[in-house]
Order: C-alpha cells, then structure tokens, then sequence
C-alpha cells in the first residue's frame, strides 16, 4: 500500500503559542492589579478606567478567553493533524481563525474598561463582539470538522471527541446566552429578565468553565499525557464512560450558583443532585490521567512536562470534588458569596488550566522547532515557583472565605447579630488579600520566567513550519472485522457528524428540561402587584451602575436567612425582578448586599459615599467615583431605552418615550435640590443624580418604611 506524503502546519500552532504567553502575562497583570485594589483601593491610579468593578471583568475574560483560549487551539491545532494524520482543512481558516481571535481580545481590552459591558459573568461583551465571536467560532468548527472528513485515520481517538462536545456545547450556551436587544452600537438589554435571565446566565457561566476550562483540556489531557509519559491511556472503556457522562451530568448543574435565591427549589434541587452526581465523571478522567502514568512515575521526577502534568491533574480532581462539595445547600449557605469561591475557581484556574498549558508548552515548543528546551534549570524554578503562588493564592482566600462565612452569620447570646456592620468582616481579612496578591505575584514571575525560557528556544532555532508526515489514505485501510471493533461506540467514532448531533442532543437535554419551565409556566415566577416600572431616572441609573461594574462587589439578592434578614431587610422574591433587563444578583459581596438599599440612607449620604466612601464608612476599600459628579448624564438615549423596554414587555405607557426625559429632569431636579438642603451643590444633570435615583429605588416596591439613616451617621 503506497503510503501519501503531506505536512503538519506548525506555525498556526506556534502563532497560537505565542498569543497564549502574551495574553498570559497580560491578563495576570490586571488580575495582580485588580487584587491589591481590594486592600488599596488607590491602585486605581485615581483613574474610572481601571476600577476594580471595570478591570475584573477584563481579567476574567483576558485568561479564560485570550490565555486559556489560544492554549486550546494552539493544542487542537497540533494534536488533531497528528491524530487524524492530515493537515489542517484549510491555512486561509487557520488565519482567519488567528487573527479573528486576537482583534475580539483586543475588542475586549477596549471596551470593558471604557465600561462597555452586558454585566452578564464570563460573557460582559457587547452585541457587535458577541456575533464576532460567534462568526469565528464557526470558522474555527469548519476548519475543524473539514480536517476530520479528509482524516486518514478511522477512528476518532478519545481526545477529538472531547473537542467535538467543545465545539458544539460553546456554540450553543454563547448563542441562547446572547439573546439581547440592540439599542445602540454598544449596548443592549438581555430579552430575559429577573429570574430566567439568572437561570440562562448561570447555565451558561456553569458550562462555560465546563465546556471551555475542562473539557478541551480533557482533549489535551488525553493526548499531551500519553506522549510525554510513553505510555498508553490507562483505559479505553473508563474513557467512554468518562466522557458521555460528563458531557450529560455537567449541563444540568448550573442552578446550584443559585441556591437560596428566588429561582425555583425544582430547579434548584435539580441542580444540587446533578453537580453531586458530577463527582464520578470528573474523578474517572483525573484517575484514567494519573493510571496512564502507571509504570513511568521516575519519569515525573525528572521530566517537568509531566511534574506540571500531574500538578494540574490533582488540582482538576481537588476542583472537581469540591464543586460539587458546595452545591450542597448547608455548605453553599456559608460559602456562597465569599472568598471560599474565589479560592476554588483559582484552584482549577492556576492549577488545571495554567499548569497543563505550561506543561503542553513546554513539551510542544521545542518539538516543533526540533530543538532543546533552553533552560530546564529555568523551567523547573518555574514549576516551584508557580506551585508555591498557587498555595499563596489559595490559602488566604480559603481563610478568608470561612472567615466572611461565620462572620457574616453569628450572632450574640442575645440575639443580635454580632457583626452589624459589613465593614467589620472586610478588615478582617484585608491581610488575607495581602497574601493572596504576593501568590498572585509568584505566579505572574514563574509565567515571565516561562515565556523568557521559550522565546530563547525559540529564537535559538528554526521553525519547522511544514513538518513532513506520511501515512495510507483511508479509503486504503482494511477495515478490522474482530468482535471489539463492533462495538457501538467503535463504530459511532467512524462517524463524526452523527457524533456531533448524539453530542448536542445530550447536552440540549438537561438545558430544556430547566428551562422550559421556568419560561412557560407561569407560577414559577409569581409576579407582585405593586412592582412597577423603573423611572426612566432609575433606569438611566440602572446601566450607570452596570458601567461601573458595582455588581462585581455587591450582590442584590437578599437569602432567606435570618442572618440576612436582619442585616439587610426582608428576603428576595421572584416577581420584584421581572423588569430586570439583566437581572444584577451578583456572585461575590465585597461590599454589603443592595437589595434592601432603597430609602435605607439620605441621598446626601449616597452622594458622600460616592464621592468618598471613607468618609461615611472609614476603612472602606470602595474607590471613590469623582467622575460621577463631573459626568454629564447622556439623556439622549432614554426615549432608545424606554422603547426598548416596551418591546421586551416592561408596561411602560404608550408614547411614554416622547415625555420620559420631562419625568426624568423632575426627579433629578428633586434629588439636586434634596442635596442642596444638606450644604451639596450638585447640578441635576449630572450622572451621580442618577445613580442615587437608581439605589434610592431598590428594594421599596415591597418594603415596609423603615427609619431613615441621615447624612453624617
């Protein structure tokens, strides 16, 4: 049988390499920036543009999308060619795909601090990006599945099934999640509200960090591993079973980021039994990881590919075991909100994700250069380093995360919360986040260190750009007619689009099921008579709040827990969302909940507080917005806003459009001549007259009146 000869296209894996370094140092910088923020707020640089609550979601996204992202395609692209034995379907895609994917990186990198954003976690980005993203991951799935169909091998190996369910699980979680209603080139309203947005946002985040953080890295887990370590995968049967359980159980788990809230129990019993069941998949895969090492573990001692390999792989199974650990409900009552799930997301982030893309690279850079690693001295100070900046980060933020926990729930033997002031537990673990910043810092040095080590492995050789490749056509191949090759799923891998829609059906699956019901049936969202409209003041104020990023700091969603209901006001109910185009429930309370803010305090204590939070909360480690005050409010685009509203179903008057901004000047002049009674000249066009509108109106459509705390307490 003549054997074809054909190359592996090397340079769009070198491409991808390289933007993975760049995009790594960068993205961890704004990560050590935004963390010392949180125990020096001055590290803003006094500037609106790198705020905590603008530059975290610039963080979140730069590593999960611009580091971790080009880490995966830079792993695809190299392993698939060599799995199917055929070149990439397309070098003009391949560009395509490249540069498609740095400009929406760089989209990012503009909008996000100019405070262009949706607030929606791991999806902040604007209409414009999102249908940017979605063109490009198409191209990148055409490039994909055209390799497959000219593959000269027959069967799909475990790790393209891992990128199959990738590809077609991201496609389907960024569009339902990207339902929104332009109302201008960069900013649009969600079409779901309240608790369905809640419920859609949190399938979505959920299987963002399943199917971009883990199940790709699963792929290259699957390839990388047995090619460093020489040996086989442990088992092929533990590696079905693996993988179709993942994929099905881990869709279903997105409702446990809502325990306690006003989302239906259903629906969240749903979620807290699929995360537990969870735990076997995600173990079957570290364990299929650790065994293939079997008989090779003196390799690990001196080969660092496999030390950060087998690093990343205990830090999946710890992630994985304790997701599942704070789904349930008596640990997700404590936990929740707290720094405990900053420690578990970096647990997987620092360790799975970094430490197997290290390793990869490592291993992958010198391979495609047909040269030595520089410095094998430099990447195992690298490992050391990096390892010891995981523990920095994780244990302080464990620490302080039990800390908030308890703190936050315990009461005297009177019965009287012990800790009334939120303020109280945010100084205590101040130096917690000292720690955490020098973890954070460890890990930054150890990824220059890597990328020093590499560009000189670089710069000291050639880039194989073509590597020659040889093997039969399939066309050529005898087909094995022993009894293990009809198995159903051998021969289910000979068919890679019926793989791809079996794959979709089973992750559409536990997605409907959630959310069919909370969309059709009316009485999982009971709607409350006296909930009205926003002001077009108010909603003015609404998307203020979400370009500062408040809701990085500050939950709106009040538990029904006696230590919440205490602290903050009676607990949160379904109907008073229903005009929340996005909902704003948070996932993190730096600061205190807001949900209950609503007439709690003066308006000139909103303005002072804005203005300079220690001067009505001393210690506090918000910034201060000083814009606010100088920023005219752009009340051109209320009558876009109001109508927009009116097509989503808010029951807003007819034409109210053309007289909103009349109702609108009324209340801002109320609140500037409020202010001015209490010695705060302010003009009323200003954009923190909205703002104090938008707080002063949360939480009173059912809230009972409660004494009004003045200015200088």
């Amino acid at each position: 049988m003549q054997l074809e000869k054909f190359t592996y296209d090397n340079k769009i894996v070198r491409n991808f390499g390289i933007a993975t370094l760049v995009w790594g140092i960068i993205g961890m910088t704004v990560g050590l920036l935004a963390a010392m923020q949180l125990f020096k707020p001055a590290m803003n640089l006094g500037n609106q543009y790198t705020t905590f609550g603008r530059i975290r979601p610039l963080h979140t996204n730069a590593v999960i999308f611009a580091f971790v992202g080009n880490a995966i395609f830079m792993g695809v692209y190299y392993s698939l060619q060599r799995l199917l034995k055929a070149r990439m379907f397309s070098d003009v895609l391949s560009k395509i795909h490249f540069w498609g994917w740095q400009l929406i990186i760089v989209s990012a990198v503009i909008t996000l601090p100019l405070g262009f954003t949706t607030s929606h976690e791991y999806a902040e980005l604007e209409w414009p990006i999102d249908i940017a993203i979605t063109v490009i991951w198409v191209v990148f799935g055409i490039n994909m599945f055209g390799t497959i169909f000219k593959r000269r091998e027959r069967h799909l190996y475990v790790a393209i099934w891992f990128y199959i369910a990738t590809f077609v699980t991201i496609a389907v979680l960024h569009i339902v999640n990207s339902f929104e209603l332009p109302i201008s080139f960069m900013k649009s309203y969600y079409l779901y509200a309240g608790v369905q947005d809640a419920l859609v946002q949190w399938w979505y985040g959920h299987n963002a960090v399943a199917f971009f953080l883990t199940t790709p890295y699963l792929g290259m887990m699957y390839y990388f591993l047995p090619k460093m370590a020489n040996r086989p995968v442990y088992s092929y049967k533990l590696s079905i079973l693996h993988f179709w359980s993942l994929i099905f159980i881990y869709i279903w788990a997105g409702p446990h980021h809502l325990l306690y809230t006003s989302l239906p129990g259903w629906a969240q019993s749903l979620g807290v039994a699929f995360s537990i069941m969870l735990i076997a998949p995600s173990w079957g895969g570290m364990i299929n990881g650790l065994l293939t090492l079997r008989g090779a573990w003196d390799k690990v001692r001196d080969d660092v590919t496999l030390k950060f390999m087998v690093v990343a792989l205990t830090a999946y199974g710890m992630a994985t075991f304790e997701g599942p650990m704070l789904s349930l409900k008596q640990i997700n009552g404590v936990a929740h909100f707290t720094d405990w799930i900053v420690a578990h997301v970096h647990v997987g982030a620092l360790g799975w994700n970094g430490f197997l893309t290290f390793g990869v690279m490592y291993w992958l850079i010198p391979r495609i250069y047909k040269t030595q690693l520089y410095s094998k001295k430099l990447a195992g100070f690298h490992f050391w380093i990096g390892t010891l900046g995981i523990l920095f980060y994780a244990v302080p933020m464990y620490w302080a995360g039990f800390t908030q926990g308890l703190m936050w729930k315990e009461f005297t033997p009177e019965g009287l919360l012990k800790y009334p002031n939120f303020l109280a537990t945010t100084l205590q673990i101040i130096p917690m986040h000292v720690l955490r910043s020098i973890g954070g810092a460890f890990y930054l040095i150890g990824v220059i260190a890597m990328t020093y080590n590499l560009a000189k492995t670089m710069l000291g050789s050639k880039l194989v750009a073509n590597e020659p490749a040889e093997a039969m056509a399939l066309e050529g191949v005898v087909v094995d007619s022993s009894p293990a090759d009809k198995a159903w799923h051998r021969v289910l891998e000979r068919k890679p689009m019926k793989f791809m829609v079996l794959s979709l059906i089973i992750i559409l699956i536990g997605g409907m099921v959630e959310m069919m019901p909370t969309f059709t049936i009316q009485s999982n969202v009971p709607t409350i008579a006296s909930v009205k409209p926003y002001s077009a003041l108010e909603l003015q104020g609404r998307d203020l709040y979400i370009r500062e990023g408040c809701v990085n700091c500050h939950s709106q969603t009040v538990r029904p827990f006696r230590s919440e209901t205490e602290r903050y006001g009676e607990y949160s109910k379904a109907g008073e969302f229903v005009y929340d185009h996005p909902f704003l429930w948070g996932s993190k309370r730096t600061g205190p909940d807001l949900h209950r803010i609503g007439g709690k305090y003066a308006d000139a204590w909103h303005f002072n507080h804005l203005l300079d939070p220690t001067s009505m909360s001393p210690g506090s480690i918000m910034p201060p917005y000083p814009w606010l005050v100088e920023q005219k409010l752009d009340v051109a685009t209320t009558p876009g806003k109001i109508r927009a509203m009116q097509s989503l179903g808010v029951p807003y008057p007819q034409d109210y459009d053309k007289k909103a901004n009349d109702d609108l000047k009324i209340q801002a002049e109320k609140i500037a001549l409020e202010l001015s009674q209490n010695n705060i000249k302010v003009k009323s066009d200003r954009e923190i007259v909205a703002i104090i509108a938008y707080l002063q109106r949360l939480g009173t459509d059912i809230k009972t009146n409660k004494e009004i705390i003045p200015s200088n307490q």
